[in-house]
């Protein structure tokens, strides 16, 4: 997949390079690096927190503030029935497989995913036909290998190999299992025997308070939060339906192999929105017209059945009304992801989506689309966007019996059909005597589902069985319904490899070329020397930009090339003859010339995504060289 992957000024993109230089310039670094470190943990350095904060910055105002949704910050830790409720306990798991002799473990769908590609390269390889070379870091520690061999395959098998992998991401264990029979999957290392595919919870468990009586979770995910608080929310919208609350936070994830650097980590930040709606309005959004001429690149389900990755290029109004997106609130979340997306740096021709088959939908699920973004290890999902119908409000109902619903007054009477039980109650008492009451108490409680089902059997057996309290546990439902987003900070890697590229002068130096409004650092002061006429400019253009929000370093052009930094301003014996500053631009290198509010301005509108530099190059004064008498 490197082979696929240019960098921003479309060269072979070079993946050591640009971990070489995230590591050097601190954007982030292996945790407990001296102590050896732990796999899928990392801390961020200064330029990784400024870029970190600046996408969650661009996300609140293009999310949260745009569309008035209802922040919170929830809990990270979570007791143990919230999430047996949630269904995470019981299903939030990865299917693992053992080597019984050395004990290794390995992820079953990575490993049939990276034995089946080398095989295909082997095959390439074979026939003479050119295989881009693997790029080797030496820095990172890398399990030994044998060489895959340089096989030739039938066509057949090719193409069948090759549908596989297209499908790889929806295999049960059951299913894997056979394909590592099917295909002789074993240890890559020792070709030993692997035990069958079991399923491994990913959450971190622990104990909440002294006595261990409560056990619980660091969260998987930010959305429990959300639901548990939705009738609050509610209250505080002032019953107003549709609304959507938002979750910025930490979430963990006991990841089997992590791996690929920050794309599979055990500790990463979500960004989350649940946007609550009223089914029976067909699920419209009022904004929609805004959106409905977005084209997406769209991997739909039937494409990735027949075994094939083919996007087409469809108006997110054109695949509404065709059924393709189920609804049009959906469809107005894809499309606004895209703009986020766009809007922070990625590039146009590395966004996807990809829509969940059958089988990896849950049973309640309306309808599923991935934001997946290329990067040198191939398309990754980075953002998840979801109609989850009521499902979560439902579970958690039952569980505690807190109304989360929504009582709306109806324009039409809604007329319900419902299965009573009526008891003849002279009989009744006798034939029960002092259970009577208990014996009533479980039919009262009793669901319409079990209702409707225990009458056929009456028809059938002329008698019906139910459990007593003490045993049973009576259910009712009551049906409402919401549509659910899950931010893969898988979106901050796919950034940097997307806008990194090198110059051709310079290849040496790599440049990150991050848009001015998430840029780790916005704009840097560059005085042409020491002397020490400059200081003064140099405390009024920084204490200016920092009444602007905007932080002000001070070094040279090429360091903050490196750190992304899109802008910087020129300080020289002009600046102290008539108080004007050169401003330069990181990518064309072009310069202009003018005043200090022109130039802070000018700035602040940059970095507020208000102006492009074109913009600005436009209307301010070309810099052709100082003028000093």
């Amino acid at each position: 997949m490197a082979g696929d992957m240019t960098t921003f000024k479309g060269k072979p993109f070079d993946r050591p390079s640009l971990e070489s230089l995230m590591k050097r310039r601190l954007f982030y670094t292996p945790a407990f690096d001296i102590y050896g470190g732990v796999s899928g943990l990392y801390d961020f350095g200064p330029p990784g927190c400024a870029l970190t904060n600046n996408i969650v910055d661009v996300w609140r105002k293009h999310f949260v503030l745009k569309e008035n949704m209802l922040e919170v910050d929830c809990t990270m830790l979570t007791p143990h029935e919230v999430l047996k409720t949630s269904g995470h306990v019981d299903k939030f798991a990865d299917w693992m497989c053992k080597d019984p002799k050395t004990g290794e473990i390995f992820r079953a769908d990575h490993l049939v995913e990276e034995v089946l590609e080398a095989r295909l390269k082997g095959n390439k390889e074979a026939r003479g036909e050119k295989v881009e070379a693997e790029e080797d870091d030496p820095k990172k520690k890398k399990k030994k290998v044998k060489n895959i061999a340089a096989v030739k395959l039938d066509d057949a098998l090719v193409q069948e190999i090759e549908e596989v992998l297209a499908k790889i991401d929806n295999y049960s264990g059951e299913e894997l299992g056979q394909l590592m029979k099917k295909y002789d999957i074993k240890n890559p290392a020792t070709n030993g025997e692997l035990l069958p595919p079991v399923a491994f919870n990913l959450m971190f468990q622990t104990s909440i308070g002294p006595s261990s009586n409560m056990p619980g979770y660091l969260r998987p995910e930010t959305a429990q939060g959300q639901f548990l608080n939705f009738q609050k929310l509610l209250e505080f919208n002032q019953q107003q339906m549709p609304f959507a609350s938002a979750s910025i936070g930490k979430s963990f994830r006991n990841e089997i192999s992590p791996r690929s650097g920050l794309l599979r980590v055990r500790e990463f930040l979500m960004a989350e929105i649940e946007h609550f709606v009223d089914p029976e309005g067909g699920k419209k959004h009022p904004r929609f017209d805004e959106v409905k001429d977005v084209e997406l690149e769209l991997l739909n389900r039937e494409v990735q059945l027949s075994g094939k990755t083919t996007v087409e290029t469809t108006k997110i109004g054109k695949a509404v009304e065709t059924g393709l997106v189920d609804n049009e609130t959906l469809g107005y979340f894809l499309a606004r992801i895209q703009q986020f997306l766009l809007k922070i740096g990625i590039d146009a021709k590395k966004i996807r989506f990809r829509q969940h088959m059958a089988n990896e939908m849950a049973h309640y699920a309306a309808d599923c689309w991935d934001a997946e973004l290329l990067t040198s290890y191939g398309w990754i999902e980075c953002v998840g966007c979801a109609d989850r119908s009521a499902y979560d409000l439902t579970v958690h109902m039952k569980k505690t019996g807190a109304p989360l619903v929504v009582r709306e007054p109806r324009k039409e009477p809604l007329k319900v059909e419902e299965w009573q039980c009526d008891l003849d109650k002279k009989k009744f008492g006798p034939k029960f005597k002092k259970d009577g009451k208990t014996v009533e108490a479980a039919i009262e409680a009793l669901s319409q589902d079990l209702r409707e089902k225990l009458s056929l059997d009456l028809e059938k057996e002329g008698k019906i069985v139910i459990d007593v309290p003490g045993v049973g546990d009576g259910k009712v439902e009551v049906p409402k319904e919401l549509i659910s987003i899950e931010k893969r900070t898988r979106v901050e890697n796919a950034l940097c490899e997307h806008i990194y590229w090198t110059r051709e002068q310079d290849e040496a130096r790599g440049i990150l070329s991050f848009p001015p409004t998430v840029a780790p650092t916005k704009v840097l002061i560059v005085p042409l020397s020491s002397h020490t006429d400059f200081k003064p400019f140099v405390r009024t253009l920084s204490d200016k930009l920092q009444e602007l929000g905007i932080s002000t370093p001070t070094n040279e052009f090429q360091r903050n090339d490196e750190l992304g930094t899109p802008l910087g301003i020129t300080i020289d014996f002009q600046s102290v003859k008539d108080n004007t500053f050169t401003l330069r631009d990181r990518d064309s290198t072009e310069q202009v010339r003018a005043g200090l509010d022109e130039i802070t301005g000018a700035i602040s509108s940059l970095v507020n995504g208000r102006e492009k530099w074109s913009d600005v190059a436009a209307r301010l004064p070309k810099f052709e060289g100082q003028e000093v008498d």
